[in-house]
This record gives C-alpha cells, sequence and structure tokens, in this order.
C-alpha cells in the first residue's frame, strides 16, 4: 500500500468523494476486508457494498487482497491502494488554478494556486516515474517559525527571499548540456490553531491575528488573515525565477 497517492481521472475523483465510498476507502486503508465485513460498519447490506467496492476497483482506489473460505462461499478480501488519496487539479483540468496569470507573493490565493500546481505537478512526475520504475529525485522541507511582530516576519521574507535568490543565482545553469530544470517552492503562511468550536465570531481552524496587525476592510485585496501588509515591506521581493 502507498504512503499518498494522487487522484487524476476526474471520474475516480467524482467516485472517491461520494461519502460511501469514501467511508469505505478509510475502512479499507485500515486493513483488509470483505463485502460482508464492511457491511456492519457502514450500515449497509452486503450487495449495496459490494456495487460500491466494484466502482472503487474500476478506478484503481481498491484492489483484491486476497480470498478466503466461509462455508460454501468464497468472500474477496479488498483493500484500499493508498493510505491517503490527494486530487490533483488534473480533475478539474478545465478550471485548474494557473498561477502564471499573476503573480502576488503576498496573496493567499497565489498561494493555493502554486499549491495546487504543485500537486498536479509531482503527481505527474509520481506516475510517470512508477510507469517507468524509476525513483523520483524529490526533496522537502517543512518546519515552523513563531514570529514576535508582523515586521519581524516582513524582515524574515525579505531575508528568505534574497537567500533564494543567491543560491539560484549560483547553481543556475541554463545552458548546460544534459542539465534538468527544478521548480523551487518556498511558502510562508500562519499556522492554523484549533480553537473551541463553540467560541463567537472564531472558525475552528482560523488563524490568530498578531496584536499589531490591523483589521481587514471588507474592499481590503485577497489576503490571508494575519499576512503582512505590503506596505510594512520596505521593499517589495521580486521572483528570483519563473
Amino acid at each position: 500500500m502507498l504512503d499518498v497517492t494522487v487522484i487524476e481521472d476526474p471520474e475516480a475523483a467524482a467516485v472517491s468523494l461520494d461519502p460511501i465510498r469514501a467511508r469505505l476507502l478509510a475502512e479499507l486503508a485500515a486493513g483488509p476486508a470483505s463485502a460482508a465485513m464492511l457491511a456492519g460498519k457502514v450500515g449497509l447490506p452486503r450487495q449495496k457494498v459490494n456495487y460500491h467496492l466494484r466502482a472503487l476497483e474500476k478506478h484503481g482506489l481498491v484492489e483484491l487482497a486476497g480470498e478466503r473460505r466461509k462455508g460454501n462461499v468464497t468472500e474477496r478480501l479488498m483493500r484500499a491502494t493508498a493510505a491517503s488519496y490527494v486530487i490533483s487539479p488534473l480533475a478539474l483540468a478545465a478550471v485548474q488554478p494557473d498561477p502564471d496569470r499573476f503573480r502576488d507573493q503576498l496573496s493567499a490565493r497565489w498561494l493555493l494556486a502554486l499549491g495546487a500546481r504543485l500537486v498536479r505537478d509531482v503527481g505527474s512526475l509520481i506516475t510517470g516515474a512508477a510507469k517507468a520504475r524509476k525513483r523520483l529525485a524529490t526533496y522537502a522541507l517543512d518546519g515552523e517559525v513563531t514570529f514576535a511582530s508582523a515586521a519581524d516576519r516582513a524582515a524574515f521574507v525579505q531575508e528568505l527571499t534574497a537567500g533564494v535568490s543567491a543560491l539560484v543565482r549560483k547553481y543556475d545553469a541554463p545552458d548546460a548540456q544534459g542539465g534538468r530544470g527544478h521548480r523551487i517552492v518556498v511558502a510562508v503562511h500562519p499556522t492554523l490553531k484549533p480553537q473551541p468550536a463553540d467560541e463567537p465570531g472564531r472558525s475552528v481552524d482560523e488563524p490568530d491575528r498578531l496584536a499589531d496587525e490591523p483589521e481587514p476592510s471588507a474592499d481590503e485585496p485577497d489576503r490571508s488573515v494575519g499576512e503582512p501588509d505590503p506596505s510594512a515591506l520596505p521593499v517589495r521581493p521580486e521572483p528570483p525565477f519563473r
């Protein structure tokens, strides 16, 4: 079983989003089970569970793990093909986000478009590498930092931009024979902190604001809560690469 797989086919995405089938996927990610075993867990007749399992199997979301005899019946034990699934923007190809349509480093929606492209591209690379039976060279860095103020965060963004830009200039060799291009994505966003669901005026996962940040007005441009005001940056950082 894979740890995570990307769903690119629109029909497979629709199948996975069905609430009953999503529940079956969750059950089968925990371990192999037959339709009879799943029926009691999801509260459906075995025949209906079999119907949903066939749909999931058709799109490669579940697979046969084995068979066992139970009386005069041979039960098929199914399992999920991955522990978790991500739906690629390719499943909505006509309306998938395109970060090249606009560039705004302080826009949360541009960050979302970049993230969507990351899912799409890496998903396609994983699919291609699996077919070629080759390993895919990737690297990821993940961490958290607590800023004392919005000014500190703005300074961090400037230093981060300068540092990454310097590395790109040092190692970029667009004319190198046999060289292969790599995309670099660096993201900074507020950490989500769960709050009590009954707290007035707050969603469960809404991030806290820093005390020195003003409340956004209704007509303010698209910027995430807690994001630094562009005016706080002495110089707006330019992207080091496209």
